[in-house]
């Protein structure tokens, strides 16, 4: 039996390798398509640029871009193309020389049989051994048929085969995108999109569609196009991350606060705090932070809607230092630009910060911008979903706020998500003696029990205080309560 994993080209691309299951079947022939822009010269260029540090021999055969723009390609990503053999297939030195009309190769002139012929010249004077072939689009145009176009594309594989060497086969798409010949006759597919939102950056992905006898990472995979080549996040299965820890109670320095949460909140589980603006659910958050970075724990916390100076000096308004906790490496705080950032690089890294930083108190701050980045509501519930599994088997305590529409009253959430925390709190503003207060309750606990009462707090340069059960008053999630006695006379009245 063989070793696949020893056998496998790697790409060298950061996640592709994951979500192939290892690489590149060795002596295969391979089709990454999609249409321009999304990125398959760079992964080509990527692939054999990896070969070539292994000692390889590499060719890149191009029937559409010349060798200056190849190379230009590789100076844009501060890349040296040194020890990679460069085939081109349009001699530009040829291209106005009227005696040579009829010798260009140039590929709307040049028979299809020549341009055949001279892939296998170039093969067979280099003898590599990874191939990449741009693009077949040109092929395509000069077969004229299916039936040619298949015949061609198979004596390609087939020749290829019989060397050993490894071949990714590009197509850009603008010929006929329904054509699906080099599905049936590749060993794999990679298909490469890239998606317009109404506002912000691109989006692009990644998709395997097809490989033969290997178990690959399916569905979507977000990628980026950075200076340095193409980044690939594999998509999060949270089943596949699971570590050992201890599942105690994670406390604050608020004995109120504890209380109200049944003695504190359990490690690995999630915590969503639930409000309309202003209610200090950032502030419940950061007191949390806190207390983890007091026990000698790491945290991390992604804001959505604040600007992270503005973040720091309000909080140092009541007592936190988040600078210094910084400076000391004991918290990672990250702007995130849900206009700017795939759903799939977000995932990335929380991992990172919760794998390599030891992270073990997450905040996502606030959901709303979280669900900026989703193309609907369904994906972000699904995202999150696996986000938050993650983190919980990792033993991270994750705090997830979310705004709510409106101030008193009937309160608007924008996506309920609230039967996926194990914790969830609610802020309240409520009307007592002509003063607007806040008021805080635990209306779910998965984990344990907790205080039932509903209790005012207030936010201080001391930060959060919390008084006594509001026992004497009705109504208050309505945010307009009446005392009781008050409302034993309006039911008397309206008896």
């Amino acid at each position: 039996m063989k070793a696949t994993q020893l056998e496998d080209a790697q790409t060298g691309i950061t996640g592709l390798d994951d979500v192939l299951g290892g690489g590149f079947e060795r002596g295969r022939s391979y089709l990454i398509e999609g249409s321009p822009g999304t990125g398959k010269t760079t992964i080509a260029l990527q692939f054999l640029m990896t070969g070539v540090a292994a000692g390889e021999r590499c060719l890149y055969v191009t029937l559409s871009e010349t060798e200056d723009e190849l190379r230009a390609t590789a100076t844009a990503h501060d890349w040296d193309l040194d020890g990679l053999e460069l085939y081109e297939l349009v001699p530009p030195e040829n291209l106005l020389d009227e005696d040579q009309t009829q010798s260009l190769l140039y590929s709307s002139d040049l028979e299809l049989g020549e341009t055949t012929k001279r892939i296998f010249e170039a093969f067979e004077r280099f003898k590599p051994n990874r191939v990449v072939l741009d693009s077949l689009s040109e092929i395509r145009l000069l077969a004229q048929s299916s039936l040619r176009y298949r015949r061609q594309v198979l004596a390609l594989k087939h020749y290829f085969a019989k060397s050993g060497a490894t071949v990714l086969m590009l197509d850009d798409l603008t010929t006929d995108t329904n054509d699906k010949t080099v599905h049936s006759v590749a060993h794999g597919v990679v298909r490469l999109e890239e998606l317009a939102p109404v506002y912000g950056a691109e989006r692009r992905r990644l998709r395997v569609i097809k490989y033969r006898g290997r178990r690959f990472r399916g569905g979507y995979h977000d990628t980026t196009i950075e200076t340095g080549g193409v980044r690939v996040y594999p998509r999060l299965v949270s089943s596949e991350h699971k570590a050992d820890f201890s599942r105690d109670l994670m406390t604050t320095d608020l004995p109120e606060f504890d209380q109200l949460l049944g003695g504190g909140v359990e490690r690995g589980s999630s915590v969503l705090v639930l409000g309309p603006a202003g209610t200090g659910k950032t502030s419940i958050a950061l007191t949390f932070v806190k207390t983890a970075v007091e026990r000698g724990e790491s945290a991390a916390m992604f804001v959505f809607d604040e600007e992270i100076g503005l973040l720091i000096q309000r909080a140092m308004g009541f007592g936190i230092d988040l600078q210094a906790m910084i400076d000391s490496g004991s918290l990672v705080l990250e702007q995130v630009d849900a206009a700017e950032l795939s759903p799939g690089e977000f995932s990335a890294r929380v991992r990172h910060c919760v794998e390599e930083n030891g992270a073990r108190t997450v905040v996502v701050d606030s959901l709303n911008g979280y669900q900026a980045a989703m193309p609907g509501e369904q994906a972000l519930v699904l995202h999150l979903h696996e986000v938050l599994q993650y983190l919980n088997r990792q033993g991270a305590t994750t705090f997830l706020t979310v705004a709510q529409h409106g101030l008193v009253g009937d309160m608007k959430t924008p996506v309920d998500v609230t039967y996926l925390a194990d914790t969830v709190i609610l802020l309240r503003y409520f009307e007592g003696l002509g003063h607007v207060r806040r008021a805080i309750s635990i209306v779910k606990k998965r984990t344990g029990p907790h205080e039932k009462t509903i209790r005012e707090y207030e936010i201080g340069n001391e930060g959060i205080t919390l008084g006594e059960p509001l026992t004497n008053f009705l109504g208050v999630l309505r945010g307009v309560p009446v005392l009781h006695g008050e409302a034993d006379l309006l039911n008397g009245e309206d008896a």
